[in-house]
């Protein structure tokens, strides 16, 4: 809430929504979690597609200072899928506790169903949320599954935080769930307002309600399911509810939310409006005649968008001017915002229970008493380890006790006390803990002493376990190996050679030979005039990267020369893979370099598409 409030109580607040794609990218991106949510200055923000999980709710990422928060997290793993929803509502408050704050709410629910409390299906409450009882309870818990939605009570109005599902138009599985999900929840809103509740709704639905609010709508445009359901919700269609920013700007066109996040679109501004907040109900005055009198009359002083949030900002390279190698920092979405004003206090109240500073991973599991004892008895055994290896160096201690620990730990039984396998046991009994001490002492002495003797060989050793673990190998690894296994035949023959490199101009293919009887290896040294002595390592490791350099020319070469050239501006095209699921789907093509864009300007993507071959080119 504004602190700049009248004496009256009446106050001013700020409301934002914004699809974040992904929450810790875009703390990376502001450097804290308080950087971006002081970024907007607002009193209640709310995030969409989080992209945590339950377990990964930590304390960077759920609590900031002077701000409370409420999670709901994806709980299923269909298609194997995890993390890839979620949504959050951070209030910003002068205290937690005994708030008469309108931000801070008074109730707070994970999900629209009423079945999840904290994350999980409540065994002690079956009962679902009102209005919900003639749907199945199995239907109710798939809608609310994938943390999509948070409701917050905030006294004067009930606000709900919503990640709308996106649904392809040929995928009927989706489709059918986002139907069931818009049916319960519109079941849930008319339950309230039936209860005289003031409505406010958030998020992205992932529905453009009309056609000013996409670019270039296609015929089958208003025939789409989902725009009829949201356009029957709205205020002039026989609905209650108010779109506040059209509300605001009935006819401003261009009025974008969320453009491709791989086409470059935000360049053109090439987009659609699926960021919404909308709202329902009387105002807050009392005594007041009910005509001309609702929400956004008397109580909305402003709402808009938030573009200096887009990715693409003017004085940006062109993506087909080398643009493409740059990532574009931020969210594919733009947040919305609205100012309330003439908002009054409500009484007195804590911060609700399912607020993340009440989370297990922030606040720490309460411990018992006979873990304590037990974790006591642990550290006086490990004390007692550390005093019976004193004679050894002090890096061998510490190593013989650390292993003590972790014995003393594992063979602790329910009561508290330690079994006889533990490391202080063991060591008051026979001493075996040092002498296995002193053995590694022993054993990593004599490997220190190896890797001085023959620095070389244990280098190569390294090496070849590095590749065992399977990492990435670059371009020059190849032509490396290549030279390493001529240089073993050239060791095992006793003698020394050159890599003669021939660079041939219809081809450019390079070859390595090596002479393995006398006479060619006189005629390989005579007409070099090098005497068979250790080669110099400076010239083999420049030798090896002019072999990589040359090759790596040629195969961008024989790459620019399969690229086809698009039709409008005659550029080079770039490659894409399919990866929508069917008969294409891994299937390579071509498309134009530019940006997407209206297709009346000449300077946006021409439309040229072309498939790949199949067969590649030699």
């Amino acid at each position: 809430m504004s602190s700049d409030a009248p004496e009256d109580g009446e106050r001013t607040m700020k409301l934002v929504t914004y699809n974040v794609n992904g929450l810790r990218q875009r703390i990376s991106q502001f450097g804290s979690l308080l950087r971006l949510l002081g970024s907007f200055d607002a009193d209640i923000i709310c995030f969409q597609e989080t992209k945590l999980r339950r377990q990964e709710l930590t304390a960077d990422v759920v609590m900031a200072e002077g701000y409370e928060s409420f999670f709901s997290c994806t709980r299923t793993s269909d298609k194997g899928r995890t993390g890839y929803a979620g949504v959050a509502t951070f209030c910003r408050v002068r205290s937690a506790f005994s708030s008469r704050e309108v931000a801070l709410p008074v109730a707070a629910e994970e999900g629209f169903t009423g079945l999840l409390r904290n994350g999980r299906k409540d065994e002690n409450q079956t009962r679902v949320a009102g209005g919900l009882e003639d749907f199945a309870e199995d239907d109710l818990l798939q809608v609310d599954s994938e943390g999509r939605c948070v409701i917050t009570d905030h006294g004067h109005f009930v606000l709900f935080n919503i990640y709308g599902p996106r649904a392809d138009s040929d995928d009927a599985e989706r489709t059918d769930f986002k139907l069931k999900f818009y049916k319960i929840l519109q079941r849930r809103w008319e339950y309230l307002l039936q209860q005289g509740r003031r409505l406010f709704v958030v998020g992205d639905l992932n529905i453009a309600p009309a056609a000013i609010d996409r670019c270039e709508a296609g015929p089958d445009f208003e025939k789409n399911e989902f725009r009829k359901w949201l356009r029957s919700m709205l205020v002039g269609n026989g609905g209650p509810f108010f779109d506040i920013f059209r509300a605001k700007h009935p006819d401003r066109k261009d009025a974008y939310t969320c453009w491709p996040s791989n086409t470059g679109a935000e360049q053109f501004n090439f987009g659609s409006r699926i960021d919404h907040i909308l709202c329902t109900g009387s105002c807050l005055h009392e005594d007041c005649d009910p005509l001309g009198h609702n929400l956004v009359a008397c109580h909305v002083k402003d709402c808009d968008i938030l573009t200096i949030y887009k990715r693409w900002k003017p004085g940006n390279t062109p993506r087909w001017k080398g643009g493409w190698s740059t990532k574009l920092e931020g969210s594919d979405h733009a947040p919305v915002y609205v100012c309330l004003e003439g908002i009054v206090d409500v009484s007195q109240h804590d911060t609700p229970s399912i607020s993340a500073r009440y989370f297990p991973t922030i606040r720490g599991i309460q411990q018992t008493i006979v873990s304590v004892l037990m974790k006591r008895q642990v550290s006086e055994q490990v004390e007692v380890c550390r005093m019976s290896t004193s004679c050894l160096e002090e890096d061998v201690t510490i190593r013989s006790c650390s292993r003590g620990t972790k014995i003393s730990f594992d063979d602790c039984d329910p009561s508290g006390s330690l079994s006889s396998k533990s490391c202080a046991s063991s060591n008051q009994k026979s001493g075996s803990v040092n002498l296995e001490a002193h053995e590694q002492s022993h054993n990593v002495t004599a490997v220190g002493a190896s890797d001085i003797a023959d620095g070389n060989q244990y280098s190569e050793v390294k090496k070849k376990a590095k590749k065992g673990q399977g990492s990435q190998l670059s371009l020059r690894s190849f032509f490396q190996r290549s030279s390493d296994s001529c240089n073993k035949d050239e060791k095992s023959s006793g003698n020394f050679s050159l890599n003669v490199v021939h660079t041939q101009k219809s081809d450019d293919q390079t070859n390595c030979n090596f002479a393995n009887d006398e006479d060619s290896r006189s005629i390989q040294q005579n007409d070099l005039n090098i005497s068979a002595s250790p080669l110099d390592q400076s010239s083999v490791g420049k030798g090896k990267n002019n072999v990589a350099l040359l090759e790596w020319q040629r195969i961008q070469q024989l790459m620019q020369n399969s690229i086809p050239l698009c039709k409008g501006h005659s550029e080079p095209c770039v490659s894409r893979v399919v990866k929508k699921a069917g008969p294409n789907f891994g299937r390579r093509f071509y498309t134009c370099p530019r940006a997407e864009g209206p297709a009346s300007n000449p300077e946006a993507n021409c439309s040229f598409f072309k498939w790949a071959s199949s067969k590649s080119k030699q």
